[in-house]
């Protein structure tokens, strides 16, 4: 099996070998500490990069002014450790910056080994605090492009949606289908992924709020949930009647359009056109008719809703749409 090393691999690898060097050249004490502050901030997006690395000096200030003041108090003690800890964690929970523990630890432990709190071994612990988390967010300004697996996952996402209308439409047609729903467990499982990798994406970006995958991929969740609620219905119109094939025929037309752009303006037109050619068409004779019919008008509501979510989404602009044109 060949060995896989990805791209956070490499810049760890990289950013405490550099950190290290750094700290080493400048004659800190404890210079390799530097290397673990670095490892310990690369992340696996900027914004977490960025979160942790606030988080980590924060702790760290922390622990500095708890150990300036309990060391020259207590002593040097095992003793004094122990209790700088029960003080300094929950602290640290209140501000919310516990994941620094570790960190503010190391630079506290070097001090108590030291058995010094004099300026030059603050100003050391900080060197190479900064010079650990600066190496860190340095290396996490690079990241992958995760556009082209994000188009795939529109891509794949579009396919089903195409599948999951044609079969509602073969069966408003034909009132019956052997189509055993795949395509509808597959495309909930790949909107979960879809939706944390465009987070990953989201958290990669600098600047301000703009469309975004994530926005995608949430619209044709919300619009999945939908299909979702159409499919036990359709199953039950056994009874065919013109409307149900126009309705077909509307379906079908909707399956072939499936795409990034926004055109659901353009189907909400032809829908409420559609509703109002039914409704002017004679009354159901039976029973049957009549619950077949009750039934179709539901589900022009249910894709009117559907419709509508893409609409929505659609007025936020055309710049913003042409992300995935």
């Amino acid at each position: 099996m060949a060995l896989k090393i990805g791209y956070r691999t490499v810049k760890t690898a990289i950013g405490t070998g550099v950190s290290i060097l750094i700290a080493q050249q400048m004659g800190l004490a404890f210079y390799a500490a530097a290397g673990t502050i670095t490892i310990l901030c690369i992340q696996v997006t900027r914004k977490q990069s960025l979160q942790t690395a606030v988080k980590r000096i924060l702790a760290c200030l922390l622990g500095l002014v708890i150990g300036v003041a309990l060391f020259p108090l207590l002593g040097f003690q095992p003793v004094t450790l122990s209790l700088l800890i029960l003080v300094y964690l929950p602290l640290a929970v209140r501000f919310r910056i516990q994941e620094g523990f570790v960190t503010s630890m190391v630079v506290l432990l070097h001090l108590y080994s030291l058995e010094r709190l004099d300026a030059a071994a603050i100003l050391n612990e900080l060197a190479l605090l900064v010079i650990g988390v600066g190496v860190a967010l340095l290396a996490n300004l690079y990241m992958p492009s995760l556009e082209k697996e994000l188009k795939g996952m529109v891509a794949a996402v579009e396919r089903n949606f195409a599948i999951i209308l044609q079969e509602f439409c073969y069966y408003l047609r034909h009132g019956q289908s052997d189509w055993n729903g795949q395509e509808m467990l597959e495309t909930e499982k790949l909107l979960k992924e879809a939706k944390l990798l465009a987070v990953r994406d989201v958290e990669n970006r600098i600047g301000g709020k703009e469309y975004t995958f994530y926005d995608y991929f949430v619209m044709r969740e919300k619009q999945f949930e939908y299909l979702e609620r159409m499919l036990p219905l359709v199953s039950t119109l056994s009874v065919q009647v013109p409307q149900g094939r126009q309705i077909a025929d509307f379906l079908d037309q909707l399956s072939h359009s499936i795409h990034p752009g926004n055109t659901a303006y353009r189907f909400l037109d032809k829908l409420r056109l559609m509703r109002e050619e039914i409704r002017e068409t004679p009354l159901p004779q039976t029973i049957e008719e009549f619950e077949t019919r009750a039934a179709l008008f539901y589900l022009l509501h249910e894709i009117e809703e559907y419709l509508y979510i893409k609409h929505k989404l659609g007025k936020r602009g055309p710049a913003q749409e042409k992300q995935y044109t």
